[in-house]
């Protein structure tokens, strides 16, 4: 860092300190010698006397976004923002700060402006959820059909409910709606109840939704597909509800199935806070192949996994459609035991009192768990290769671990517990609140 050079700048600004061009000047060596506070005050000090300056609003939302504050950058950035006349830095910097504030449909249409002007231009986080455009690729033609070009990941998983810890009043629901049925499918048809249907998984993150998801597959020996939302979205017009349809038809085909979709609220996100219709078409077409209204979807169950059950359509939530919502807690402390057992088999062990380390993990996640677990590994790999020995797991080793690592499912119970209290007319969160031990 040359201090010098700063010092000289700030001393020239002491006599001309309406001189844009020497803040400017100065904002950038600051924010070369990694001083960006600093930067930060030039930079606004411009943009005081200078709104509409384009340098150093690019230069603020730049800091910004290196700092994680995405939301601040982008309110900075999107008035000074223009598809046709910015420059294709700021346009590529706008596209990232609204995949980042999961703003897709405008993270697509500025991303393809980018390609506008540069055909090769190419990003990996940008491609990797917006898909990449070629030079030469054509719109699809809405008369298309469906899907047809789409060829998902059919899985058949080998793990069934006893590789997933705890968990039982969660599975015992789950083998309600979707295991009774299979075994006994005839006694379900002479009530003139259909085989499939949707469960929506809730809570926590690290609880373990698509681990279970996976076992319920392997559990009634279904094919699997898992769904993530850069599979679905695309930059052209109408295709991502093409790559809906075909996922579904390829379910469709290989019942029983299962189609779990994770993190649903980033494709089925409330249509009222939409500002322009492309989602909601993408959410209307998730609806139509969910209620089956052209092909059947007997034998065809959709899973799905939210942390934020309160971003999804309510339409989600009609019979037929997601109609069972069941909450996956952190585990309790029988099923914190389940879960160390598990994560712990075929280790190196002493005799360990799970009962004790599952005592002191109130509110861990199993990713929590998996994490404390990985730490106890780490710290007795380092000892064995000092000792030259192997030096099985402790009680006392895991117990050290849990002063490591603190629970991650705190911060999502302080959001959940005000929508679980101001935002629960119809009872949906009242599960959270039992959980909490809160009373209405």
């Amino acid at each position: 860092m040359d201090n010098s050079k700063i010092e000289q700048l700030k001393q020239a600004l002491s006599f001309s300190p309406n001189n844009i061009p020497l803040k400017l000047l100065l904002a950038q060596s600051l924010v070369d010698g990694f001083l960006f506070d600093e930067a930060v005050i030039q930079y606004k000090e411009v943009l005081q006397v200078e709104p509409n300056n384009q340098e150093a609003s690019f230069s603020l939302a730049t800091i910004y976004y290196n700092k994680g504050q995405y939301s601040t950058a982008l309110v900075i950035l999107e008035e000074h923002v223009d598809t046709a006349a910015s420059p294709m830095n700021h346009l590529v910097l706008f596209a990232k700060l609204c995949l980042k504030e999961n703003d897709l449909e405008k993270a697509m249409e500025y991303y393809r402006a980018v390609l506008d002007k540069n055909p090769h231009f190419k990003d990996d986080e940008l491609d990797k959820y917006l898909r990449e455009l070629n030079v030469g690729v054509e719109q699809y033609d809405d008369e298309d059909e469906f899907g047809e070009y789409y060829d998902p990941n059919i899985d058949r998983p080998k793990i069934n409910f006893e590789d997933v810890g705890g968990m039982m009043a969660v599975k015992e629901e789950i083998k309600l709606k979707i295991i009774y049925p299979l075994q006994n499918q005839d006694l379900y048809k002479a009530y003139g109840k259909k085989i499939g249907g949707g469960i929506l998984l809730y809570g926590p993150p690290g609880c373990g939704k698509t681990h279970l998801a996976r076992a319920t597959a392997g559990e009634i020996q279904a094919s699997f597909l898992s769904v993530g939302i850069h599979e679905i979205l695309d930059m052209f017009i109408g295709q991502s509800e093409k790559n809906l349809h075909g996922l579904f038809a390829a379910a469709r085909a290989n019942t029983p199935s299962v189609l779990f979709f994770d993190e649903v609220d980033a494709i089925g996100a409330s249509r009222t806070d939409m500002k322009t219709s492309g989602g909601r078409h993408l959410i209307n077409q998730f609806l139509s192949e969910m209620d089956g209204v052209e092909e059947s979807n007997e034998g065809l169950l959709i899973l799905a996994a939210t942390n934020a059950p309160w971003h999804l359509d309510a339409a989600f939530r009609r019979p037929g459609r997601f109609d069972r919502i069941i909450f996956v807690p952190p585990p309790d402390e029988e099923g914190r035991v389940s879960i160390l057992q598990v994560l712990l088999k075929e280790k190196p062990m002493a005799d360990v009192d799970y009962q004790s380390i599952a005592k002191n993990t109130k509110d861990f996640s199993g990713a929590d768990l998996k994490a404390l677990v990985d730490v106890a590994i780490e710290e007795k790999l380092t000892e064995s290769m000092k000792s030259g020995k192997l030096h099985p797991l402790s009680t006392k080793d895991l117990l050290n671990a849990t002063k490591k690592v603190k629970p991650s499912t705190k911060e999502w119970f302080t959001t959940a517990k005000n929508y679980a209290l101001y935002a629960n007319e119809s009872g949906l969160y009242d599960d959270i609140l039992n959980y909490l031990n809160i009373k209405k």
